[in-house]
């Protein structure tokens, strides 16, 4: 129920199916549109906000062990730029696991299952049937209770506390609370 919640609200912003299409003309490997880009969607929905939070960045995720290249990444903003522009961030999960020291990931999933919040850890892309299809490997009932919670597998809950100060999410989504 709450799955086809959110795929609605995606369904019924212009703006986000609008990115969704042009990401998906990048034919990439395991990719999604993650984070904020869902996440202050359902936020905004619970809060009864009549205008959705502007996204600092839209968060496109691929995975391409074979190319590991941040110019790539930046090739790929830039023909998503070309569409329609948008404050894009496009960045290959097969090389995010050296920013944290970690064992290389095995998939965008698992990459994003080692994201600071629980309720960040969330993605959404086009099917090869343009269907929209949710990526939660942490689930999406965190989501739905009103906290930002700290993520044991990222093992730093500091960096939420101040990603939660600076990013002014209590500010904006005062039912919030946040749960180390």
């Amino acid at each position: 129920m709450k799955q086809k919640k959110i795929i609605e609200w995606i369904k019924q912003d212009e703006m986000r199916m609008q990115a969704l299409q042009a990401a998906q003309t990048l034919n990439l490997n395991d990719w999604c549109l993650a984070a904020g880009f869902v996440r202050n969607l359902v936020w905004d929905r619970l809060h009864g906000l009549a205008q959705n939070t502007p996204l600092n960045d839209i968060d496109v995720i691929y995975f391409n062990p074979a190319n590991l290249s941040p110019e790539a990444d930046r090739e790929y903003e830039q023909r998503l730029n070309d569409l329609i522009p948008l404050p894009w961030s496009v960045k290959n999960q097969a090389r995010m696991h050296l920013k944290y020291g970690r064992e290389p990931y095995t998939s965008s999933s698992d990459a994003i299952s080692y994201w600071v919040e629980v309720e960040t850890a969330i993605g959404v892309k086009l099917d090869a049937n343009s269907q929209l299809e949710l990526v939660a490997p942490l689930g999406i009932e965190s989501l739905f209770g009103y906290t930002i919670s700290a993520n044991p597998k990222h093992g730093q809950p500091d960096v939420l506390l101040a990603r939660a100060r600076e990013k002014g999410w209590i500010r904006r989504w005062p039912g919030l609370s946040v749960k180390i």
